[in-house]
C-alpha cells in the first residue's frame, strides 16, 4: 500500500521543524553558558577595580563613598562565582568597620562573606581558597570555624590526591596550633574555643 505524497511530506516537515527547534535550543543553552562565563570573567575583574576605588576613597577619608563602592565590589564578587573576591571584600569591610566605628557589625558581615567564600572554595576544589578562608577566621580568632576549614581542606586535598596541598594544610594546622598554644600561655585556657 502506497502512502500518499502529502502524508510523507507532512512527516518530513514535522521532523525538520523539530530538528530546527532542537538546534535552536542547543544554541541557546550554549550561548547562555558562554555568556555566564563571560560575566564571571568580567565580574572577576570588576570586584578588584571596585576595591581599588574603595581604597582611593579611604585615602581621601571619604567613608560614605568607600561604603557605597564596597557594596558594588561585594555585588561584583558575588557575581564572579569564585572565592577570591569574597575574601577580599570581607577583609576590606573589616577595615571599613574599624575606621568607621562599626567594627562589630563589620566583623559579622565579613563572617557571612567568608562563609560564602568557603562554600565556593570547597565547590571549586581549591585547597588554597579553603586555607585563605581559614586564615581569615584565624584573624578573627574563631577556632571552631578554623577547625572546620581545616577538615574541609584535608578532605579537598585528599580528594585531589595532591601531596603538596596536603603539606600546605598540615603546615597551616601546625601554625594555628602553635598560635593557640601561645595565646593560652598568655591568657589561660581558651573558653568557647575562640581566640580573641
Amino acid at each position: 500500500m502506497k502512502t500518499r505524497w502529502s502524508e510523507r511530506w507532512s512527516w518530513q516537515f514535522i521532523l525538520a521543524i523539530a530538528a530546527m527547534l532542537g538546534l535552536m535550543l542547543l544554541i541557546g543553552v550554549v550561548s547562555e553558558a558562554l555568556a555566564g562565563h563571560a560575566v564571571a570573567a568580567e565580574a572577576q575583574v570588576a570586584w578588584q577595580a571596585q576595591l581599588d576605588r574603595v581604597d582611593a576613597a579611604l585615602g581621601r577619608n571619604d567613608q560614605a563613598q568607600a561604603l557605597l563602592l564596597w557594596r558594588e565590589a561585594y555585588a561584583a564578587a558575588l557575581r564572579s562565582r569564585h572565592w577570591q573576591g569574597l575574601v577580599a571584600v570581607g577583609d576590606t569591610y573589616r577595615r571599613l568597620g574599624a575606621r568607621g566605628g562599626f567594627e562589630k557589625a563589620a566583623v559579622a558581615k565579613a563572617r557571612q562573606t567568608y562563609l560564602v567564600a568557603l562554600f565556593r572554595a570547597r565547590q571549586e576544589g581549591s585547597v588554597d581558597g579553603v586555607l585563605r578562608v581559614a586564615d581569615a577566621f584565624a584573624e578573627l580568632g574563631d577556632d571552631a570555624v578554623v577547625q572546620q576549614c581545616l577538615a574541609i581542606a584535608r578532605a579537598t586535598a585528599a580528594q585531589a590526591h595532591d601531596a603538596r596541598a596536603t603539606d600546605r594544610v598540615r603546615a597551616f594546622a601546625e601554625r594555628w596550633d602553635a598560635r593557640k598554644l601561645e595565646v593560652e600561655k598568655q591568657t589561660g585556657p581558651l573558653k568557647g574555643g575562640s581566640i580573641r
